[in-house]
Parts: structure tokens; sequence; C-alpha cells
């Protein structure tokens, strides 16, 4: 009898499970809860506005792949990622309708500008499913690098909180599963010339994505034009301990042709921020 060969590459002692969350947030979203930072907060507010369809995007990528997949192992780790994105979305979900019903914003307005994109590639007839897989391994990349960040204190070193909890939760799961699509992609023969050409789009669309959204809620709250919100903008890509300095190296490592997302060992860090949630996660 043939062996099936492994395919995951997810260590042996990382579990993939969900975790039935949920966060008593309504108090924080209604002022500027990152450090009192105008524009701080409406970054993160425009990230979690995108993940409601980001994460179904990612699921709905890496779904019709799931019958090429022999290894029992990679199977089991795709349901438990199809099941935290899914507990992800229901999240920033509440989340976004209690920020815009609080701040004034309009929802539509704001997830039309992730929609938009997201519907460009999957009409367009040179966008292979391939191509979304890849896709989503690239995103996933940029959400675990940043999670990685995030959780080692380099993003907003004291917040506390309920929100900072959602975000060391999500943070937390990114980085469990952040090699399912990766190792989903290698299985079914995805390229690394695909890889990498993915990533280099991706990246600047998400960017730009994140930024129009995040222009829109600074100019309904007036702190567009502020100098503040410039200087805040400025410091947090480029300073020494900035956005850019801090995750090159992540996306730097994803075009080496023997990349792997396990390449950066996180389960230290995943153990700390375990016991530290533990009181406020309960297994799905």
């Amino acid at each position: 009898m043939t062996a099936i060969p492994m395919y995951s590459k997810t260590p042996d002692d990382i579990s993939i499970k969900a975790r039935n969350v949920s966060f008593s947030i309504e108090e924080s979203l209604s002022v500027d809860w990152v450090d009192n930072d105008p524009f701080l907060t409406a970054l993160f507010n425009a990230m979690s506005i995108s993940f409601p369809s980001g994460e179904k995007n990612f699921i709905d990528s890496v779904r019709p792949f799931e019958k090429q997949i022999e290894d029992k192992k990679l199977l089991s780790e795709i349901k438990g990622f199809y099941k935290q994105e899914g507990i992800h979305s229901r999240e920033h979900m509440k989340y976004n309708n209690l920020l815009c019903t609080q701040r004034g914003y309009d929802l539509g307005e704001l997830e039309s500008v992730y929609l938009k994109r997201i519907d460009e590639g999957k009409k367009n007839p040179k966008v292979t499913k391939k191509i979304l897989l890849a896709s989503t391994v690239a995103v996933e990349h940029f959400t675990a690098s940043f999670g990685q960040c995030f959780l080692e204190g380099q993003f907003l070193r004291g917040l506390d909180g309920p929100l900072g909890d959602l975000w060391r939760w999500h943070s937390l799961e990114e980085l469990e599963h952040k090699a399912v699509a990766f190792d989903v992609y290698s299985h079914v023969g995805g390229s690394f010339k695909m890889r990498k050409a993915v990533m280099r789009i991706v990246m600047i669309t998400l960017l730009i994505d994140f930024l129009k959204v995040t222009l829109k809620m600074l100019r309904h709250d007036k702190q567009l034009w502020s100098w503040r919100t410039a200087k805040s903008m400025s410091k947090f890509f480029f300073s020494k301990r900035g956005f850019v300095r801090l995750l090159m190296p992540a996306y730097k490592d994803f075009f080496r042709e023997d990349f792997h997302p396990w390449d950066e060992d996180s389960r230290e860090l995943l153990m700390h921020w375990q016991e530290k949630l533990d009181p406020i996660m309960s297994a799905a």
C-alpha cells in the first residue's frame, strides 16, 4: 500500500481550533481607542471593516481544492481554518456594526472598497482559482506577520481592555493557522513564480484599500488634514520601529523558493498568549 505523503508542515503540537469568543466592546468604539490617536484608531478600524468579506473570500478560495487533499492532518487543519475564520468574520461584523452606529460611518460605503476588489478578481477571466488561492496565501502571510509583531508588543504595546483582547485573540489564531492555505497551495501544485507575482500585487492593493477606508473615516471625523494625523501616519509606517521596517524581513522571506510560514517558529509566543487569554477563550 502506497503511503499518502504529508503536506501539512504545521507542528504537531499546534491545534487549530475555533474559540467561541465574544467581547464587550460597545463602550470603546465611540472614542479613539488606540492611544487616543485618530489615525491609528481609523487604521485598525479599517482593517476590521475588511475582515468579514475577506475571511469569507479566504474560505471560498481554499474550498475548491479540498477534494484534492489526501493528507488527513491537512484536511483537519482546513476544517479548523474554516471555523476560526468564520468566528473572526462574526466578531468583526459585530465590531463593524457597533463602530458605524456609534461614529456615524456608512458601513456599506466602507465595505464596498473591499467588496469591489474581491468582485473584480472573481469576475476577471484571467484570474484562475489557483491565483485566488495564491492571493489568500499572500494575505495570510501578511496577517500572520502583522499578528506576530502585535503579540510581541511591537505595535500598540499598551493596548488594554476588550478591544485589545479581541485583536490579540485574532492575531493568535492567525498565527495558529498561518500555514494552512500555503500547504494547500503547495499540495495542489501552486508555483513559486505565481506565488511571487501575486504577493507583489496583493500587498500593493491591500495597503491602498486599507488607506482608502482609513482616510474616509478620518475625513468623516474631520481629522484628515490634521498635522497630528500626518505625524502619526508617518511614524507608524516609516519610523525605526514602524510598519515597513518591522514587516520587511517577513515580506522578503516570502520570496525565497524554499520559504514556509513555520520557518518563523511562533510556538513559544502562542503558548504565552494562549495562557494569558485562556480565561476569555472557550473552545467552540
